[in-house]
């Protein structure tokens, strides 16, 4: 490795060091929600990937990407959703 190269990740380690102690500010924050709506609806619903999916009268992939945070669920799938995670009963029964 070239020292340059080797400098420059040694100052990261430290800048990283310092910023766990709390001495210096990260450059930049990322949240993370690990538990989406959609997960938490298809949960509360008690259904799999692929019943949920079907269910919303979508792809499996589509239901993933949604739940990974790759995309987000626009127009009437979102109303749908919102119903489901208010009146998860209705959506079940609707969907028989």
């Amino acid at each position: 490795m070239r020292k340059e190269l080797f400098d420059e990740l040694l100052e990261s380690v430290k800048q990283a060091a310092a910023i766990e102690r709390g001495e210096l500010k990260p450059s930049r924050v990322f949240v993370v929600n690990k538990k989406n709506d959609v997960t938490s609806v298809r949960t509360k619903l008690g259904l799999s990937q692929n019943k949920f999916a079907a269910l919303l009268g979508i792809s499996s992939a589509t239901l993933k990407n949604w739940e990974q945070g790759r995309r987000q669920p626009t127009g009437a799938a979102k109303v749908l959703l919102k119903i489901a995670q208010q009146h998860p009963k209705i959506v079940l029964k609707a969907a028989a």
